[in-house]
């Protein structure tokens, strides 16, 4: 490519892709995300306390497969 096919693509591209006008952020978003952040509460699914349950009765049942369980941690 000659000076030429770069002058055109660049004008090419500034043709395309306007110029931003408003870089700068209206407000900080920091304190909604915080605000976000703290209103939620930590939840647990249902599927996960069955998990926890079936584990445990597993274990109980078969006491010598916590090593085996061990191992695949």
């Amino acid at each position: 490519m000659n000076d030429r096919d770069y002058e055109n693509l660049r004008a090419t591209l500034r043709s395309a892709l306007p110029p931003v006008a408003d870089v700068e952020l209206s407000r900080d978003l920091w304190p909604r995300m915080i605000e976000r952040l703290d209103r939620q509460s930590a939840r647990v699914a249902w599927f996960d306390w069955a998990l926890l349950a079936l584990l445990s009765v597993w274990l109980v049942l078969f006491p010598n497969a916590l090593p085996a369980l061990f191992y695949h941690l």
